[in-house]
């Protein structure tokens, strides 16, 4: 297909798209689905070979967001059944960090539900920075905090952050339909602190909202132009007591065609497969491997993920390896013009990942609070019924009709519980 081989070209060379080939990507039929697939994997293999980052969730603070995110089981007047708590210890942090340094992460994403932090949430998480680094030598971390105030980037990053994640989520135009008390400039502002701060940017989006192809393209654009270091894709989780309860917009099919329109816009930058993808992809998560070169471990902030072991078995099987600690993440290139830490990879190309002193992945999905845009999480919903769909992208019913009760499960344990984590 010349679109693909066009698109592959450009990709080698670092050469944006166009939107309206970025649109033809979305636009492919299912019959050319593994040409797009195989054509992305191209490009995700030149710039990150067949290394897969793994990173980890420790939601901080759940629940009781004062945003009103459509998306998030943690909104204001959210009625989803999740787990609600204010802060963590930065021990009880600590320890809940480990499990995921023991599955293979190589990041540490902590997210807390708000609209952001204050001054005094700030030394929280700076204290909880220090605690995770003192236990758990070269770990990266990133902070997921909602909207920043001025000086926060740096004392975040004074405190030993090496990433944030701030996400746009959908494109400026239609930013108004899903929140309404702060703005898409806010989110843009908030990543350009993180990014003049030293942080490495961490920005993505959530897909299966109701947008249009051209929302998507759009909002992968801007991200182009913000220039972040990692791009999480999230799939929206409809759950019950939010606004979007109903929206199950998304096939595996489609969802692989948006991870691949994300790795031709933005081929040299780390993209995470992020919450959602247990729900959507399905039995087809590992073909997203080949588009990807990040994932997030075990469980989500709210929602129950794919057992870590799982998710282990799965890079393995589908022919690709974990990232280690001592293996750098983005191309030499990008972490040259970022000002790199000079950390080595033995793979030919790669850099240190970051700003400064880590790599690149940061948090990215809809699960924490309005502010934050969440990290990686699918959000947090009860075992129930989450409704059926009334479009033919899946099957919502069983074979009787009736909602299926096992597609998305709440996290109940894990940080914040006493139960240990699935990681």
């Amino acid at each position: 297909m010349d679109l693909l081989n066009t698109l592959v070209d450009k990709g080698l060379r670092r050469e944006l798209p166009t939107r309206e080939e970025a649109l033809a990507v979305l636009a492919t039929s299912d019959d050319e689905l593994l040409d797009v697939v195989a054509a992305a994997g191209k490009v995700r293999r030149q710039w990150f070979g067949r290394r897969v980052k793994l990173n980890y969730l420790v939601n901080l603070k759940s629940g009781l967001c004062p945003e009103d995110c459509s998306y998030c089981s943690q909104r204001l007047g959210s009625k989803a059944g999740i787990l609600k708590y204010t802060w963590l210890k930065p021990d009880e942090a600590s320890r809940a960090a480990a499990a995921g340094v023991a599955g293979g992460a190589k990041r540490v994403c902590l997210v807390a539900s708000g609209r952001g932090p204050t001054d005094r949430d700030v030394d929280r998480v700076s204290k909880t920075i220090e605690a995770i680094k003192e236990e758990n030598e070269g770990i990266e971390v990133c902070a997921c905090l909602g909207l920043l105030s001025d000086g926060q980037a740096d004392r975040l990053r004074s405190a030993g952050a090496d990433a944030y994640n701030h996400n746009l989520n959908t494109s400026e135009e239609t930013y108004g339909a899903i929140t309404t008390t702060h703005t898409y400039a806010d989110r843009v502002e908030t990543v350009q602190q993180a990014q003049a701060a030293g942080l490495s940017a961490c920005s993505g989006l959530i897909a299966g909202m109701g947008e249009s192809d051209k929302d998507l393209v759009d909002v992968v654009f801007a991200l182009r132009d913000l220039d972040p270091d990692s791009v999480p894709v999230n799939f929206l989780i409809p759950f019950e007591g939010t606004p979007l309860a109903k929206e199950w917009n998304l096939t595996p099919q489609r969802c692989l065609r948006i991870l691949a329109m994300v790795r031709f816009v933005c081929p040299d930058v780390e993209v995470r497969l992020a919450g959602g993808r247990e729900v959507h992809l399905r039995s087809m998560q590992p073909l997203a491997l080949h588009l990807v070169n990040s994932i997030f471990l075990g469980d989500y902030l709210t929602s129950e993920g794919q057992a870590g072991q799982t998710d282990l078995d799965m890079i393995a099987d589908a022919g690709f390896e974990v990232e280690g600690a001592g293996t750098t993440t983005l191309p030499r290139h990008r972490a040259d013009a970022l000002g790199g830490c000079g950390t080595q990879d033995a793979t030919a190309g790669a850099g240190c990942g970051s700003h400064d002193t880590a790599g690149t992945a940061g948090c990215g999905s809809h699960g924490g609070g309005g502010g934050c845009g969440p990290c990686g999480g699918h959000g947090e919903q009860e075992q129930e019924p989450v409704g059926a769909a009334e479009s033919a992208t899946a099957s919502r019913t069983d074979a009787n009709g009736a909602a299926r009760t096992d597609l998305v499960a709440v996290r109940r344990r894990g940080a914040g519980t006493d139960l240990a984590p699935n990681a």
